[in-house]
């Protein structure tokens, strides 16, 4: 695997909690709770029916299956073994095809340039040392005029407050560490990573989470959690 773009701290974290991927109330009910407003985002955006699509940095397949579902021929990529374990498991409870792959996305790159209509990469970039490189192969995956999608947290003192001491020290959302402030992006700094790899940014905005009530918005100020939208320039075929 690529040495350089993996933080094997991050990988023995997230294997620790591989079990708890498809538990509602456990470590990951955060992303449950986001998943389906997240989806709707990708699928007002890009017609999935019978696309092609990659999900980066696929975890325990909670994205990748909502995907299968709307008719999207999946693809996913993660580099914990034991998450994709799970996520195999799990489809044969859903009874949806995913394509899961133990393989960094620098790699795939190498062998499916060009290949994909739809690049997902939610909650990933800030679990990477390098996530402009991430960005440079996911773009070098998409075919011309194919749609990428990132979620990621803004670094500001509003993200460090909610999504740090918050939700992981406070109210218990997150197990502990599962944030370093350091890693947080600034949409300026993804949107320039975006326009040096080809792409055009479409569209950003907020994602809101009540921990309340368990709900979320899109929409309004980005300080903490946002999405972005981006096209690769060209004319599909």
């Amino acid at each position: 695997m690529n040495e350089l773009n993996i933080d094997r701290e991050e990988q023995r974290r997230f294997a620790d909690l591989a079990n708890s991927w498809w538990d509602t109330e456990g470590d990951f009910k955060i992303l449950h709770d986001l998943n389906p407003a997240r989806t709707a985002y990708i699928a007002e955006r890009a017609d999935l029916k019978a696309a092609k699509v990659l999900d980066v940095g696929c975890g325990g397949g909670l994205l990748s299956e909502s995907l299968a579902a709307a008719g999207a021929e999946v693809t996913a990529i993660d580099i914990v073994d034991k998450s994709l374990d799970i996520a195999r498991l799990h489809l044969h409870e859903s009874g949806l095809e995913v394509d899961y792959q133990c393989v960094t996305v620098e790699e795939l790159v190498l062998t499916h340039t060009g290949s994909f209509d739809v690049v997902a990469c939610l909650e990933m970039l800030e679990h990477v040392p390098a996530p402009d490189s991430v960005i440079a192969a996911c773009s070098r995956l998409l075919r011309p005029g194919g749609h990428m999608f990132i979620s990621t947290i803004n670094r500001t003192a509003q993200a460090f407050v909610m999504a740090i001491v918050g939700a992981e020290h406070i109210l218990g959302l997150l197990p502990r560490g599962t944030h370093e402030y350091r890693k947080f992006i600034q949409p300026a700094e993804l949107s320039s990573w975006l326009r040096a790899a080809g792409m055009i940014v479409e569209d950003i905005r907020g994602l809101h989470y009540n921990p309340v009530s368990r709900s979320v918005r899109l929409g309004g100020n980005v300080d903490v959690n946002f999405l972005m939208y981006a096209q690769k320039q060209g004319c599909a075929e």
